[in-house]
Formats: C-alpha cells, sequence, structure tokens
C-alpha cells in the first residue's frame, strides 16, 4: 500500500469537490432495510438520485452538492446488496423498483424529480412507465440501454444463446450462496475497480473505496452481495428499457457518454434518437466516459439544473 493509501485508512474520506452526505437514515421496504443519504435542506424540493449497478450513493458525492447548493434536496439511498443497505435472497429489477418507491414514500407522497445513473437510469424508468403519477421529471445518466442484438449471430443461436446465459446465472447465484469477496488494500481495490473504470482519476476511486469497503481483520472487502455481477439483476433485456422510454410522458433528459467502457453499455446516439419520448433532450458527450457525473459534475450539474428549472 502506497503512503496515500495508507493515509487514507485512518483519514476520513476526502476527494476535491466532494461532499458526504448531510444526513443519514433508513428506510425499511419489504423487509430490507436500506441506507438513505440526503444533501441539502430539508424543506428543499426533492430530487432522487438512484446509483448504478455494483456501486453506492456515494457516485453523487461530487454532483449532489452542486445540485443541493442549487436549492435541491437531494435524496439516495444504497441498493439492496450494495453498501450499507441489507442484502436479499434474491435479487430483481422489479425489487429495486419497489425500494425505490419507498424511499420517495418516504419524503414525499407528491411527483418527484428523479435521476438515475446507468441501472439506477433504467431502473428509474420502469419506476416511470409503472407509476407516472409518482414521476414529474426524469433524468438518465448514461442509463439508455441499446436496442441492438449482438453482432454476426443468426436468430436460430439466440433461443440456445439465452439458455446458456440462464445456465451461467443460475450457476454464478449457487456459487454465489457461500462465497465471500476477495480481501486486499485499500489500493488493491482501486486498481481493480480502476480496470473497469479506467478513466476516473485513482484518487477517486482510493475515495470511493473507503466507503463502499469494509476493514476486516485480513483486509478490506467491498460491500457488495457476492452474488452480484453484471446482468445478476434478474430477468431483463436492454429492448424492454428502450420500449418503455419511448411512451414515457414526462420531461426526460437523456445524457450519454460517448467512450466506451467496460461498464458501460456501449449504446451510440442513433440507437437512443429514435427511442426518445416527445420533447426530450438528449445529450451526447464527446471525450466523456460511462461516469459522467464523476468525470464532468459541472457539465451534468449545469445540464440538470437547466432541465429541472
Amino acid at each position: 500500500m502506497n503512503a496515500a493509501a495508507n493515509a487514507a485508512v485512518d483519514a476520513p474520506p476526502s476527494y476535491p469537490g466532494a461532499h458526504r452526505p448531510d444526513r443519514r437514515r433508513r428506510v425499511v421496504s419489504h423487509g430490507i432495510s436500506l441506507a438513505v443519504y440526503e444533501w441539502g435542506d430539508e424543506d428543499a424540493p426533492p430530487l432522487m438520485c438512484a446509483h448504478g449497478g455494483l456501486d453506492f450513493a456515494a457516485t453523487f458525492d461530487l454532483l449532489a452538492p452542486r445540485l443541493a447548493a442549487a436549492g435541491w434536496r437531494v435524496v439516495s439511498w444504497d441498493q439492496r446488496g450494495h453498501g450499507d443497505s441489507d442484502r436479499a435472497a434474491l435479487y430483481s429489477w422489479e425489487a429495486d423498483v419497489r425500494d425505490g418507491l419507498a424511499v420517495i414514500d418516504s419524503v414525499t407522497p407528491r411527483p418527484v424529480a428523479v435521476l438515475g445513473h446507468s441501472k439506477g437510469g433504467s431502473l428509474m424508468m420502469q419506476l416511470a412507465d409503472s407509476m407516472p403519477h409518482r414521476v414529474a421529471r426524469l433524468v438518465n445518466l448514461d442509463g439508455l440501454p441499446t436496442r441492438r442484438p449482438a453482432p454476426d449471430v443468426p436468430n436460430h443461436d439466440r433461443t440456445r444463446m439465452l439458455a446458456t446465459e440462464l445456465e451461467g446465472w443460475l450457476d454464478a447465484r449457487r456459487a454465489g450462496a457461500t462465497s465471500v469477496r476477495r480481501p486486499g488494500t485499500l489500493e488493491e481495490l482501486a486498481r481493480r475497480r480502476g480496470k473497469l473504470n479506467p478513466r476516473l482519476p485513482h484518487e477517486w476511486l482510493i475515495y470511493i473505496a473507503q466507503i463502499g469497503a469494509r476493514h476486516d481483520p485480513d483486509g478490506w472487502r467491498w460491500k457488495l452481495d457476492p452474488i452480484m455481477r453484471f446482468g445478476g439483476f434478474g430477468p431483463w433485456r436492454p429492448e424492454w428499457t428502450m420500449l418503455r422510454m419511448a411512451g414515457l410522458g414526462m420531461p426526460f433528459l437523456g445524457v450519454l457518454g460517448l467512450e466506451p467502457e467496460e461498464m458501460s453499455w456501449g449504446t451510440r446516439p442513433d440507437d437512443v434518437v429514435p427511442w426518445l419520448p416527445r420533447g426530450a433532450r438528449f445529450v451526447p458527450l464527446a471525450d466523456t466516459g460511462h461516469f459522467v457525473h464523476v468525470e464532468r459534475p459541472d457539465v451534468i450539474a449545469g445540464l440538470i439544473l437547466d432541465f429541472l428549472s
């Protein structure tokens, strides 16, 4: 472990421009206790923020204080199986959507503005589609999957591929029931995360590791259920999200990072434009990867505040 990582073990998390939440609390959703975090005045209009898969509410530590300073009560939560929220026996998109609604209900019975990054963007589109009376405005940050099928795969092979995918998911589920995440130093966790997010500064990865990992006797481990993996959140297909998006009736802002990364959807602007809701605003960002709100927090905050106004 280098000197910076050694110091990080004893020092509170710190990163230029990042601010930890002003308040923390718990919300119980169908027997699962969720860790909820807030920035800004409790009497300000709420903006609900859903993080992506294998991530944490702390991913908004750069964006949320900028929005709070502009007069918003920013509310986020660690999704089930992530961070300081409870784990569950099984996971599904529908359960995550219900959890999101439980957090919204804990804030207000009125329609609210919602924002989601990556998986969180798709979750919030599903919430907006199923309960449009609860969503006043919707912001999707690089959570716009493509409808394009895998290239050069004949249709008659796709059913066989689906069976293989399901077998792999079930095998991983069985193995995850008794497995634990591999320990390491903060430096090692940051390097592992950096392979998935090579555009993010190493200092940010150390920061998020301090918050998203726990210090066990044998080392640091990410606070993520070992069952969690890409595509491991239950039955879901990208085209379902795109079809939902086309029918949304509330004001919609979609932001797409154009630099491909392992955690991104691989979506291109031409994949999105035909499926945008009427009157939607769509902003593709050149030289920006999947974590648009971490790479360019001032730009993203400006886009969101302009949209919400």
